[in-house]
């Protein structure tokens, strides 16, 4: 793609409401899935390549199945039981991509907070499907 193309991106819409629902419907299969403890389900609702940001760090998953094994073991040693988003608002918003502030919990099984987060998650439509492309950290 053409550099200059690339960068210009797409005309937001005053009326992005439908948009904002199908990505954010995403981001709900996904933390199902993580609160299933489901990796499958999990990378279904990823786009690939998938990127993450963490610090100065990038990582770059080019296909599904990259979740450690013991993933859900671990977290579940902390005493993890669910995830929840606290709140989520889309800050920027094309007919094909919505990148959201997000901040959720990660609570026990008495469902006292563990853990909060406030993170940047971009939702784009591929092939006809919403699915999480990048995870800032």
């Amino acid at each position: 793609m053409d550099f200059l193309q690339f960068v210009q991106g797409q005309i937001m819409s005053s009326d992005h409401h439908e948009q904002v629902r199908l990505a954010s419907e995403a981001l709900d299969a996904f933390t199902d899935a993580f609160n299933a403890c489901d990796l499958n389900r999990m990378d279904q609702a990823l786009h690939f390549p998938h990127l993450m940001l963490s610090g100065g760090e990038t990582l770059i998953w080019d296909q599904a199945g990259q979740h450690p094994l013991d993933f859900f073991s671990h977290l579940l040693a902390t005493g993890w039981r669910q995830t929840r988003y606290e709140s989520r608002t889309a800050v920027c918003v094309t007919p094909n991509k919505v990148h959201f502030v997000v901040e959720y919990t990660r609570r026990n099984q008495r469902d006292q907070e563990l853990s909060r987060h406030i993170n940047l998650w971009v939702v784009t439509l591929k092939q006809d499907r919403w699915g999480i492309a990048l995870r800032s950290y």
